[in-house]
């Protein structure tokens, strides 16, 4: 299994927490979006053989392409990778940019999965936010996606300044006058150069405690559970047949594309990363040269990744896997640093796996910090 991810570096205005690679200004667009077409053409053979499985517009803001722009990306992927008989078809969105015109014309060019940025249904959160849609925008767009759509996923971020265990059970009830079938739920985090820091180092904005980021957290578990939401990633539920494809492969560390400015890419030995500058990019594709910079993973580097990222999913991290990958030291290294969380209930074993306890998951980036390789 293998996908495609391409960066859309735009967006309408900038989100005070965002530290993505955008621009407000669409000026060089159509050479950038050139550009992203001869990077397909150059790097046609870094997935091998491999039919590609997924295919994921990100951003920045994906949905403010044009049709045909978005339709001309797809068969030039077509025309020089192998693609499975279904791929998924993913496409990040924001509510203000779509209607049912253009849901329509989406599904018509084969886009069969949406991925809408909503992050909360109170205008005053979203204002805070500096997201270029209302609430009613959210209502809307919902209700014309479930029309269309079975495959679709909402973003909602928790742990918002001044929120409360009210406004925040408030958002996750609006869920259930729809059928979603996918949320993704992310606590609001300060970034580095953003906005938000700039505000919470004047005082104009104050963090929610981390206690009760926390407890937002366990009622939108509960929620979850409630309404037959599969956690199957520390930021993702999913009901059965309905997971992410495409972000299930990084955490389960399949081979990866990334095209455009800032876009990653992986292949199981190396991570690279394009240059995070429109022109410096566009520039460089039109010289048919590539600016990228590549990292070769050393063993430590890729057991530290797999504790990382199983640790955040269902599936945990398989003794049997590391022992076959990085060697039988390796399992008994990490059996020793997990023995303190195991006591403290914050994971646990299961058929040779180690997982994290529902009172885990929270903390599960910050424990798999703990059970990283140090050592040489």
């Amino acid at each position: 299994m293998s996908g495609i991810y391409l960066h859309i570096p735009y967006c309408k205005q900038a989100c005070n927490y965002c530290d993505f690679h955008f621009s407000t200004t669409t000026k060089g667009k159509e050479d950038l979006i050139q550009a992203m077409h001869q990077e397909i053409i150059l790097r046609n053979d870094y997935l091998g053989n491999h039919p590609v499985e997924t295919i994921y517009f990100g951003g920045g803001t994906p949905s403010i392409l044009s049709i045909s722009e978005l339709e001309s990306l797809l068969e030039t992927i077509a025309k020089n990778f192998s693609i499975a008989s279904y791929p998924e078809i993913t496409l990040e969105a924001n509510p203000d940019d779509l209607n049912l015109e253009k849901l329509n014309a989406l599904k018509s060019i084969g886009i069969n999965r949406l991925s809408v940025g909503i992050q909360s249904f109170h205008d005053n959160e979203l204002k805070m936010m500096n997201r270029a849609h209302q609430a009613k925008d959210a209502l809307r767009c919902l209700e014309q996606i479930s029309q269309l759509f079975n495959n679709y996923s909402i973003d909602l971020i928790y742990g918002m300044p001044e929120s409360t265990t009210k406004s925040w059970e408030e958002n996750l009830k609006m869920l259930s006058a729809f059928s979603i079938p996918h949320l993704s739920s992310y606590a609001l985090t300060v970034e580095p150069k953003t906005a938000l820091q700039h505000f919470v180092n004047q005082g104009v904005i104050t963090l929610l405690e981390e206690e009760k980021v926390q407890e937002q957290f366990e009622l939108l578990v509960d929620f979850a559970e409630e309404n037959h939401f599969i956690h199957y990633e520390l930021s993702n539920f999913g009901k059965e047949g309905y997971f992410s494809k495409n972000n299930t492969a990084y955490w389960l560390g399949k081979s990866y594309l990334g095209i455009g400015p800032a876009a990653h890419s992986f292949n199981q030995t190396e991570r690279s990363w394009n240059v995070s500058n429109n022109p410096q990019y566009t520039k460089a594709i039109q010289k048919n040269t590539l600016d990228i910079e590549t990292e070769t993973l050393t063993k430590k580097d890729r057991f530290n990744e797999y504790i990382m990222t199983g640790l955040r999913t269902m599936w945990g991290v398989s003794y049997e896997k590391i022992a076959l990958e990085f060697g039988e030291r390796y399992v008994t290294y990490l059996k020793q640093n997990a023995q303190k969380h195991l006591e403290n209930h914050l994971l646990y074993e299961d058929n040779q796996t180690l997982r994290t306890t529902r009172k885990g998951k929270f903390l599960s980036d910050g424990i798999a910090s703990d059970l990283f390789w140090i050592v040489g």
